[in-house]
């Protein structure tokens, strides 16, 4: 496969980029991508067999049971991430390895139910959260300690709007794929 192929199928929607600056309604739409990510989810993966989750987007990336598993440990951080920007001064956050969750038991599990759940849950008090905020709170910002790169919640929203949509481009490759990557 050539690089621009694979390149394609790693960032299907294209790679995620910093704002410099979000507007209010581009806020309204990526608050709107976040609560609907779960049932979108839910949708496209609900019929899917065990053999079916174990399909990949691509040679080498993970299976659709990982990327399920992987948003909902990622979009808990996020959510705690946005919870320590609000209470505390620019916080330091606490990376986590992926790659190595992506590994774990949980994350391999063949029944997802759990974490399509756990999305549910997430992202009803994430939106709950991110439609209470204002301007001065969402201009609130944590530390990621990588580079030392400073993410405003405006920009951490950007960003998980942008990973639901990109996860989710990924399972739909994955389906349309049938298992030729596995």
């Amino acid at each position: 496969m050539l690089p621009e192929e694979l390149y394609k199928l790693r960032f299907p929607i294209g790679e995620f980029s910093i704002p410099e600056s979000v507007s209010d309604e581009s806020i309204k739409e990526m608050i709107t991508h976040i609560e609907l990510f779960p049932s979108k989810i839910k949708s496209l993966t609900l019929d899917l067999s065990v053999e079916q989750l174990q399909w990949t987007y691509r040679p080498g990336g993970w299976s659709i049971k990982q990327l399920v598993h992987h948003c909902s440990d990622s979009h808990i951080n996020s959510l705690i991430r946005f919870k320590w920007a609000l209470t505390e001064n620019e916080p330091t956050i606490k990376p986590y390895d992926e790659i190595t969750w992506a590994e774990l038991s949980d994350a391999t599990d063949d029944d997802i139910s759990h974490s399509i759940k756990l999305l549910e849950a997430i992202h009803y008090k994430w939106v709950k959260l991110l439609r209470s905020l204002d301007e001065e709170m969402f201009s609130k910002a944590f530390i990621h300690p990588h580079g030392e790169i400073r993410y405003s919640l405006k920009q951490s929203l950007a960003m998980y709007a942008w990973h639901s949509q990109h996860h989710y481009a990924h399972i739909k490759l994955a389906i349309a794929a049938k298992g030729k990557y596995n």
